[in-house]
């Protein structure tokens, strides 16, 4: 694992590089981000609709292969969701777009 690696892991996706406490919260319901530039990162989910998880989502970050892009994350079909707070599920990697 390299350092930029080592730096988002465990993070809250959206929370400032300087942010005391990036992690995430205990009431809070999150995906964790699997593979391409945001791997290891979570996804703040809480309140979404089961479409809106099923639709995975599509994240602005400068690490894609387009900086300033957007990394796509998907959940796997079929995969299991813990209900309730705390990590539900894992969104994966598919690709960038500009």
């Amino acid at each position: 694992m390299n350092g930029d690696e080592q730096l988002l892991n465990g993070r809250v996706y959206g929370a400032e590089h300087d942010d005391p406490h990036p992690g995430p919260v205990p009431h809070r319901t999150y995906a964790e981000l699997v593979g391409g530039p945001l791997d290891g990162l979570l996804l703040d989910i809480d309140g979404w609709r089961t479409e809106e998880v099923d639709d995975g989502a599509v994240l602005s970050t400068e690490l894609s292969r387009w900086p300033g892009g957007r990394a796509l994350y998907d959940p796997r079909p079929g995969e299991p969701r813990t209900p309730g707070p705390g990590v539900s599920c894992r969104f994966y990697y598919s690709g960038d777009t500009p």
